[in-house]
């Protein structure tokens, strides 16, 4: 049994047809990442599976047991589902330190100072040790969306959800986040959306390849890159390569 089963999801707003079906599965401690152009439901499809935006149609299973379920306690399921988001979403008037360990207390009911030990470790983990006492507007985007990612980390979840961390830095901020991404690999399940054509080719043991709410083309960073079996993929990856040079290829 997969640990993480996305079965037919359809999503639509209002009269807009966003999601047409998309199924895919992960197992403990793969990464996965979903590239396509912009407005292709790549965002929408995380949010429906953490049921921030509940799917109009299709299901989804964390670990044998359905998400989508209207019986099944959500915000239990989440407690599992970590997500860092492309805005960070930190609580501004907290510092680096709270940001991470409020959920452990507020969620799992870790009594604080425990609470706290564990986010400094995770803190740690993502090169933060001396800004644990920062508020997040003393913080450049990289160091806040590292706060993103121990945040999720210290939830000990089955799976990590990615929704374009490196869309809001500055170029040279994205390599710190990158690295803590890569430094998790084979650690915990990572299901990635980005633009970061290099990260994915390097880390993914899948690429997932989305336009027009379905997806187009899935295989191995290999296949995707040097023999996509799709037309419409080559020419896109070919349009990101040029546009980026090697590192839009892979580096």
């Amino acid at each position: 049994m997969a640990m993480l089963e996305v079965k037919d999801i359809h999503k639509t707003y209002g009269t807009v047809e966003i999601l047409k079906g998309v199924s895919f599965t992960m197992e403990r401690e793969e990464t996965k990442v979903i590239i396509g152009p912009s407005g292709t439901g790549k965002s929408t499809l995380l949010r429906c599976i953490n049921q921030l935006s509940p799917p109009d149609k299709g299901q989804v299973w964390l670990d044998g047991e359905e998400i989508t379920n209207p019986k099944t306690n959500i915000n239990r399921i989440r407690e599992k589902i970590g997500f860092v988001f492309q805005d960070f979403n930190l609580f501004n008037h907290l510092t680096a330190l709270r940001n991470v360990s409020i959920g452990l207390e507020k969620v799992k009911k870790i009594e604080k100072d425990r609470a706290q030990k564990r986010a400094l470790d995770e803190l740690a983990r993502v090169g933060l040790e001396t800004q644990v006492h920062q508020y997040p507007a003393q913080l450049s985007g990289g160091q806040k969306q590292r706060v993103g990612i121990a945040r999720a980390l210290a939830m000990d979840p089955d799976v990590i959800l990615f929704d374009e961390p490196t869309s809001a830095l500055d170029p040279e901020l994205i390599g710190d986040v990158l690295d803590v991404m890569k430094s998790l690999c084979g650690k915990v399940a990572m299901l990635i959306v980005t633009h970061e054509m290099g990260f994915a080719r390097n880390v993914a043991n899948e690429i997932i390849f989305m336009e027009g709410g379905v997806i187009v083309e899935q295989g191995s960073p290999r296949e995707m890159f040097t023999n996509a079996k799709m037309p419409r993929t080559r020419e896109f990856l070919g349009k990101i390569g040029a546009l980026y040079g090697e590192e839009g290829k892979g580096g």
